[in-house]
């Protein structure tokens, strides 16, 4: 399990986070220049190139989003420019794409990050840009949510690109958009001028989630170990009902994906922010049957984001580093994997250090979330100072070698990172078979959100939200 005793304090991470900064700052200039001349997303690097994979478009708002976390503490023009001039340029795309489940990571990454940093002072904008950049964040909350299969008992989804009948863990984190949209004060127009609500819908996707992407130790069946999550539910369109689970990237709908894992505790983490924020009244008046008012509503998202962050302290090696999946079919034979550091270079199977990125942040909101409580309840409190440690652990680990990437030669930022190790998508340089020393775009980019809020904290700064609009 992760070492929560010499977790270091915000302070001490100052100089690796500013050095991860740096880092990328090149890194992106340089991918910048050579992508001009391709089409598509970077997607997962090949020997330390950026190479695409048709199978959805969903990492190009981090390629561009990179380059705005960069200007945020650097301050240099370039990044701010470029982010500006890309998001411009190519991602209009993504605001009307009606096949994907993605748009919370691709239009948060770039629109709402501008917003964000214009609401803040941070940028300089005139009215109309700002109106573009919440016009763009309206259309794309709405069309996600367009995205929809409904379920009995006044439930639903947002489908994964699999189809109707799929739901996948991984949509947790794209709620942010339909957050900010309702945020903003917009509905999604149905038949007949029906004005449907982003926040109903948010809510409706998150409990689909909570109750089969998610086991809670209930006895919902065999392997029901508080804090599993699955990949992927499956569900019988003509009735409604929930029929298995699921999953595409995982060992097996029976052993944990830690990447799904990680959605799972930063989804739900960030979400509940929001919904903390919120009146009352927004709750009550959608008469949702299991959310009657917003102290159910919190108390649920808490129960899945602890036994969430529970499993993943429990299960993964003592730096924070998560082998791909919790059920990996040769994990037994890495001697006393649990008990040591992860060995991204050992021969039997590989380490994931984008799920420890996006994990890490998730860690470190749950806790600021449960500290923010006005009970001053001693189990929560407890909780909320393992959840801490746990993230600064995690992010010391990935803030030096051998997983921050100086190699000047690599177009990657954080190593050892897997995409899809079942299709056998990643690169394997050493003729092992397994996936090593290569990095994606969803890692660089949430290593980069993980160090701007280190970086903020450390600075007596609030840490930035998706939702600061």
């Amino acid at each position: 399990m992760i070492n929560l005793t010499n977790a270091p304090d915000y302070e001490s991470l100052s100089v690796p986070v500013e050095r991860a900064f740096t880092v990328a700052a090149a890194k992106t200039k340089g991918l910048a220049e050579r992508w001009e001349r391709q089409t598509g997303s970077p997607v997962f690097t090949v020997n330390g190139q950026y190479t695409q994979r048709g199978w959805t478009e969903w990492t190009q708002g981090f390629q561009f989003g990179n380059a705005l976390l960069i200007y945020e503490v650097l301050d240099e023009p370039w990044f701010l420019d470029y982010g500006r001039r890309k998001t411009l340029q190519a991602m209009a795309p993504h605001l009307s794409h009606t096949g994907v489940h993605d748009h919370g990571f691709n239009n948060i990454s770039t629109y709402g990050n501008l917003l964000r940093m214009i609401t803040e002072g941070r940028i300089n904008a005139g009215p109309w840009e700002t109106e573009f950049y919440k016009l763009a964040l309206k259309v794309s909350g709405a069309v996600q949510a367009s995205r929809w299969t409904n379920l009995p008992g006044e439930l639903g989804y947002i489908p994964s690109f699999n189809g109707a009948h799929s739901l996948f863990a991984d949509t947790i984190r794209s709620l942010r958009v339909l957050a900010v949209s309702h945020k903003l004060g917009h509905v999604l127009m149905g038949e007949q001028d029906a004005k449907i609500s982003l926040l109903r819908r948010l809510l409706q996707h998150a409990e689909a989630t909570a109750r089969w992407n998610v086991y809670l130790g209930k006895g919902r069946d065999r392997w029901d170990i508080r804090g599993r999550v699955a990949h992927e539910s499956i569900f019988n369109l003509a009735s409604g009902a929930y029929r298995c689970p699921s999953s595409q990237q995982g060992y097996s709908p029976f052993t944990t994906w830690t990447r799904g894992l990680a959605w799972i505790i930063l989804g739900f983490a960030e979400q509940l922010e929001f919904l903390a924020d919120l009146p009352e009244p927004e709750f009550t008046d959608l008469r949702l049957p299991y959310f009657p008012d917003k102290a159910t509503a919190l108390e649920r998202f808490e129960e899945v984001a602890r036994a969430t962050c529970d499993f993943f302290i429990e299960h993964t090696p003592p730096d924070g580093i998560p082998y791909w999946d919790t059920g990996a079919p040769n994990l037994y034979k890495i001697e006393r994997y649990q008990e040591r550091p992860a060995d991204p270079f050992n021969p039997h199977e590989s380490v994931d250090s984008s799920a420890a990125a996006i994990a890490a942040q998730g860690f470190l909101r749950l806790a600021r979330h449960l500290n923010a409580a006005k009970d001053s309840n001693p189990a929560r409190k407890a909780a909320a100072i393992s959840y801490e440690r746990a993230g600064r652990a995690i992010a010391a680990a990935l803030m030096k070698e051998p997983y921050l990437s100086s190699d000047t030669s690599h177009e990657g930022l954080l190593l050892h990172a897997v995409y899809h190790l079942p299709n056998g998508w990643d690169n394997s340089s050493d003729g092992s078979g397994l996936p090593r020393g290569e990095s994606c775009m969803w890692g660089d980019y949430h290593l980069l959100e993980l160090a701007l809020y280190l970086w903020r904290v450390s600075r007596g700064q609030e840490p930035q939200r998706f939702d600061t609009v």
